[in-house]
């Protein structure tokens, strides 16, 4: 067994959170052993997400896949925060808490009793940790597709034609999950050392924007403002270029070295011309660099292709469906099972050990 699937099983997380990336949090935690506690608007019918189905799901299964993906092993609990007795039922979790987890904004969170300064005053060793859209001084709502709007990565993503994609998962949410999963064992560490707890928030606007990378400094170094390249990646070549095997099989590159690429050239029977050179070379003669690896390619079967490319130490990867995913044993290792029988997939990435 993993030693990480029980470390943090002392704790206990209430939930004041709802749709990807607060539950994801909580997920994290329970993937971990924590003990998590997830607090539904009975009001409303609980967590949005449970709505959100499928056409192919059951209509008669209370959960839909999407909820199901982050919200595994918590215990549920359905109050009305506005009615006093179960705001008391919500305090007398709290009190005994480690964490809370909320995406309510401060002014919701306040008229609601659940904001951090109320339930830190009760609970001073509480780590109160919350996120929201855009920051404090912000109440506009906001779901993922607006923050990929808003940081610059819709305007990236997409076909060379120009034409936009909204990334095929909901992103921004999962890397503001991870920087507030951060900041609470940043400050679960402070607390073992000085008994306090503590505040921590994030938002998905600061999220995505810290999480633009070379494609922010693209623009802020060299003024470059990118545009969709589809697969293709601004800086390298040939990486992220699609490519078709004799059998069908399609693959991408992803040669980020001169000598990975010489490596290609070697294993394909393939001159070095002298305008691939080098990657800067590659960048700027993309369009007949990719048309002659395509040409060649194309006489390859996916298994022979495979195994040279493998023993030539060549980055690539095959074009998988989530099917052709899943009937690997590697993924199989990484699921998770529901009482029920529903299965999602682990989190938590990382294995500890002595």
């Amino acid at each position: 067994m993993n030693k990480a699937d029980q470390i943090l099983n002392h704790l206990k997380i209430v939930e004041l959170a709802s749709v990807l990336a607060g539950p994801a949090v909580g997920q994290f935690f329970s993937e971990l052993g924590a003990e998590v506690i997830k607090v539904e608007n009975a009001r409303t019918g609980g967590d949005v997400t449970r709505s959100w189905k499928l056409p192919s799901e059951d209509a008669g299964k209370e959960d839909s896949a999407y909820y199901r993906a982050v919200n595994w092993r918590k215990q549920v609990v359905a109050l009305d925060l506005r009615k006093s007795k179960d705001r008391e039922t919500v305090y007398a979790l709290i009190d005994q808490a480690d964490v809370v987890i909320s995406n309510f904004s401060p002014a919701k969170g306040k008229s609601l009793g659940v904001d951090g300064a109320t339930l830190r005053a009760r609970n001073p060793r509480l780590i109160f940790a919350r996120l929201d859209a855009f920051g404090p001084k912000s109440d506009r709502p906001a779901y993922d597709i607006v923050l990929q709007a808003e940081t610059g990565f819709l305007s990236m993503s997409g076909t060379e034609a120009g034409e936009l994609c909204r990334m095929p998962v909901a992103l921004i949410d999962i890397l503001a999950a991870h920087q507030l999963k951060e900041g609470i064992l940043l400050a679960l560490l402070q607390r073992a050392e000085t008994g306090q707890g503590a505040t921590v928030t994030t938002n998905l606007y600061a999220s995505g924007l810290a999480s633009l990378a070379n494609q922010a400094t693209n623009y802020l170094i060299a003024g470059h403002i990118p545009q969709p390249m589809g697969v293709r990646h601004p800086n390298i070549a040939p990486y992220g270029d699609l490519f078709e095997l004799a059998n069908g099989v399609r693959i991408v590159l992803a040669v980020g070295s001169d000598r990975q690429f010489e490596a290609l050239c070697q294993m394909l029977g393939l001159e070095l011309h002298p305008d691939w050179e080098t990657n800067a070379k590659r960048v700027m003669n993309r369009s007949k660099l990719i048309e002659k690896l395509g040409d060649m390619l194309k006489l390859w079967s996916w298994p022979d292709f495979e195994r040279a490319a493998n023993r030539a130490r060549i980055p690539f990867g095959r074009v998988r469906n989530m099917g052709e995913v899943f009937a690997t044993a590697q993924a199989q290792a990484q699921l998770l099972q529901y009482e029920n029988g529903d299965r999602s997939v682990r989190t938590v990435a990382f294995e500890i050990s002595n």
